[in-house]
């Protein structure tokens, strides 16, 4: 099986599956929030595979600045396709849509509201991180980050 698969094949139960040969590391926790803290705590993720539960514009653009070699995407926006294989990452959907909406069905995510103008990956990853922060702040309940993430 390749890096992809096995990401694919680990993803039920968790949130975010990242793979690279023998290391497979597994991340639980709401929306974007894992991904932003790996790449926030300075893991290198270049070459891994990664696959996760929704794929849209906010989290492309990290995988992007992480430079992952392949996504899969259970549900991926077009717009995040588009700009993963521009990017030269593969990647993969099981299904394909044109928009990511928020949990509670009403308006679109906010996270792809933060990075809806914008085109760099570096600028995407500050605002995504200060939109977390400031959706902490005014509902602590709502993101809810896992501290102890787990590898296997």
């Amino acid at each position: 099986m390749n890096d992809l698969t096995v990401a694919i094949s680990r993803l039920p139960g968790h949130s975010l599956v990242l793979c690279k040969e023998d290391v497979i590391l597994t991340e639980d926790g709401k929306g974007i929030a894992p991904l932003v803290r790996l790449i926030g705590a300075g893991r290198d993720l270049t070459g891994f595979s990664a696959a996760d539960k929704i794929v849209g514009k906010a989290a492309a653009m990290l995988f992007i600045k992480a430079k992952v070699c392949a996504v899969y995407g259970q549900v991926m926006t077009d717009e995040a396709r588009t700009l993963l294989l521009a990017g030269g990452i593969a990647c993969r959907f099981g299904e394909l849509t044109e928009k990511i909406i928020n949990r509670e069905g009403t308006d679109l995510c906010p996270m792809e509201k933060t990075v809806a103008a914008l085109q760099d990956p570096e600028e995407a990853f500050s605002a995504i991180r200060q939109k977390l922060a400031d959706l902490r702040k005014s509902s602590p309940h709502s993101i809810t980050e896992n501290q102890n993430p787990r590898s296997s």
